[in-house]
């Protein structure tokens, strides 16, 4: 008995890595899975059809129901073409996994305009349309009174909630994946679905390049038995926990989980606040140093000497 028994899942990007795990693991839990992989390199060129294939094939190897697509996730028809399929061959659709993605790295003064917009095609227009069209299939599911428990599991990044130096196009779509989830998690609660994310860590292709000879194995290749802290599927349990019944209380989140620990992402939250003195009126310029200095960043007032 698995956590995902009976459900289906198409897992983005499931061909490398991160994905691959994921995949792996929902299908190791019970979960029917479509594997997704356009099959390009990691900065985005190319097509190959054998990633997706060869991760199906290892599913239904150990006896396993898998699919295999190759469509582009962040092409309109392709994200719709993709839902359309995993409902035609198994059926349903319980649950969608948001990985695909690529990197063009380079600083902000280096960084061209197809650089920019290649990366946040794939990560932030990739993740919207497939949940677009994931969502439409389960609200027709529940005004039918086929009410579904559905979840969506979305791939954000530590580049994104904290920052990374040369990375402003990945950070900047990770980090609209975030709001994204937390948005998807208000507007589709009435269907039965459900939207968090999960920040992973492991060694992929992505990550190899900002190391220079490094060894990129994938997670089936890992499993060995022994813990390895750098296998990308170390964060692929908590995404199958997070797209099973047992988190139907969980929506609207972000996780970290890298290695052995998970750790909740607090969003973005309302600190100090200031207000003009003798009551409400426009701040004057010249009088928000002062009271931001004082107030907020608790520094001393522009004046002030020790013990004064």
């Amino acid at each position: 008995m698995g956590l995902l028994d009976g459900k289906v899942a198409i897992v983005t990007g499931g061909g490398h890595g991160i994905g691959r795990g994921e995949a792996l693991e929902l299908a190791r839990q019970g979960a029917t899975v479509l594997v997704n992989d356009v099959g390009g390199s990691v900065h985005g060129e190319g097509a190959d059809k054998r990633p997706a294939e060869e991760v199906a094939e290892l599913i239904r190897a150990t006896g396993g129901q898998a699919g295999a697509n190759y469509d582009d996730v962040a092409d309109w028809g392709g994200a719709k073409n993709l839902v359309a399929q995993a409902v035609a061959e198994f059926g349903k659709l319980d649950i969608v996994v948001n990985n695909a993605g690529i990197v063009r790295d380079a600083m902000l003064f280096s960084m061209s305009e197809d650089d920019f917009d290649a990366v946040v095609r794939v990560h932030l227009k990739g993740t919207f349309a497939v949940t677009h069209h994931a969502a439409n299939y389960w609200r027709d599911q529940s005004k039918a009174g086929r009410q579904p428990r559905a979840a969506i599991v979305n791939t954000v990044s530590s580049a994104g909630l904290q920052g990374n130096v040369g990375q402003a196009n990945y950070g900047a779509a990770k980090a609209g994946i975030a709001a994204l989830t937390v948005i998807s998690s208000l507007e589709l609660a009435r269907y039965g679905v459900r939207a968090n994310a999960v920040a992973p860590g492991g060694m992929t292709r992505i990550t190899a390049t900002l190391t220079k000879d490094t060894d990129v194995k994938e997670p089936d290749q890992l499993e060995s038995g022994e813990y390895d802290r750098m296998n990308p599927a170390n964060s692929a349990p908590m995404v199958a926990w997070l797209a099973s019944d047992e988190a139907l209380h969980v929506t609207g989140q972000v996780f970290r989980a890298v290695g052995h620990r998970i750790t909740h992402y607090k969003p973005w939250s309302l600190g100090e606040t200031v207000e003009t003195k003798g009551g409400p009126a426009r701040w004057d310029p010249a009088d928000i140093g002062p009271a931001v200095n004082a107030h907020i960043f608790g520094s001393r007032a522009p004046g002030l000497q020790m013990g004064g």
